[in-house]
């Protein structure tokens, strides 16, 4: 799974929340900004989903079968390209394979004429909010109180607030046992 990195605009707007939490005016942007790149990470490990959409790509084998790709919520799948043991990446053509995103947001690619590849990479774009004011107040609250925490405590090594957690939960993403492609089950 390969991810863009979060835009420098969306780190500004983490900054900006976070600075109302800590009463900061100005001086220390590096550092906040820092600490907001990193807040938006853990908060996307901790809940299982992209919080900010930015595009991806995933390599899958060019098995038959529908594979789930790694991040989710999934907006859009772009393409799929061939990438054989040998020789230049190719473009599959758009009956070499097929695509789905389910209703929890997942996307599934099923390659069914892969060529001479022996795996593939799905372009796709994923996440919550394409800005970080459209990202659920849980969600965002939560990211602000992690920097602000980080800020005051980082020369120090002391546990997150609880709230943290409690404000993403109920957004968390988990994964019980193999995921099978819905049309898999009929």
């Amino acid at each position: 799974m390969g991810g863009s990195a979060i835009s420098a605009g969306v780190i500004a707007e983490v900054v900006v929340a976070a600075r109302a939490l800590l009463r900061v005016e100005s001086g220390e942007d590096a550092v906040l900004a820092r600490l907001a790149q990193t807040a938006l990470l853990l908060a996307e490990a901790y809940l299982g989903a992209a919080v900010i959409a930015r595009p991806f790509e995933d390599v899958v084998t060019s098995a038959a079968g529908w594979q789930r790709l790694m991040v989710a919520p999934v907006a859009a799948i772009a393409g799929v390209t061939g990438l054989p043991a040998e020789g230049a990446p190719f473009v599959l053509g758009v009956g070499a394979y097929a695509v789905d995103i389910d209703a929890d947001g997942v996307g599934w690619v099923r390659v069914i004429a892969a060529g001479s590849a022996g795996r593939v990479a799905v372009a796709y774009s994923a996440g919550l909010a394409v800005t970080f004011e459209a990202v659920p107040a849980p969600i965002a609250q939560g990211v602000a109180m992690l920097v602000a925490h980080l800020f005051d405590h980082r020369e120090s090594d002391v546990a997150p607030p609880a709230a943290v957690a409690a404000l993403w939960r109920p957004y968390r993403r988990m994964r019980l046992g193999l995921a099978l492609h819905p049309r898999a089950l009929a």
